[in-house]
């Protein structure tokens, strides 16, 4: 079951996103790496910016999250994480695809990091092409609000 997540779920959402996150330690660049790899702050700030958090219920249990956020004329796919113990078992799958029908007319941009290929992957399976690095350098600096240093070891992915 997939139900819409509020300011006031922050913890159970950043539970999520700090455990699916560890898999990005030692394959991000060390000084983009921190514990937590999301602050309780950059969570609250998310939602002021205009995030909405939707979670993946499995037997009453959040294991799923992934957000969507609207910038000028595109909608970005943020933070889709799933507990490491139930990756490759479909719920970011179930995820993705409850995004993309009630977004099915917009222009979806997805940043991730270059070095992530697993996430990469996941997203060209659901018909996402991948960026240039000169159109990534471009569509990060215009729709997303991150450090100079990610920008730099980021990518952009779009649903065409």
């Amino acid at each position: 079951m997939i139900s819409k997540y509020k300011k006031s779920d922050t913890s159970k959402i950043l539970y999520i996103i700090n455990d699916a996150s560890l898999k990005y330690k030692g394959i991000i660049p060390n000084d983009c790496w921190h514990e937590p790899y999301m602050s309780e702050q950059e969570l609250i700030d998310e939602f002021n910016d205009g995030v909405c958090m939707y979670g993946y219920h499995h037997n009453n249990k959040l294991i799923g999250v992934i957000g969507v956020q609207e910038v000028k004329n595109v909608v970005l796919i943020r933070h889709a994480y799933t507990l490491t113990s139930y990756q490759n078992k479909g719920a970011g799958s179930a995820l993705l695809e409850y995004l993309l029908k009630k977004n099915q007319n917009s222009r979806l941009l997805v940043g991730t990091w270059k070095s992530a290929t697993w996430a990469i992957q996941f997203y060209e399976k659901f018909g996402f092409i991948l960026h240039a690095k000169e159109q990534s350098n471009l569509l990060l600096k215009k729709y997303w609000k991150i450090p100079s240093k990610q920008i730099k070891n980021s990518v952009v992915l779009e649903r065409l």
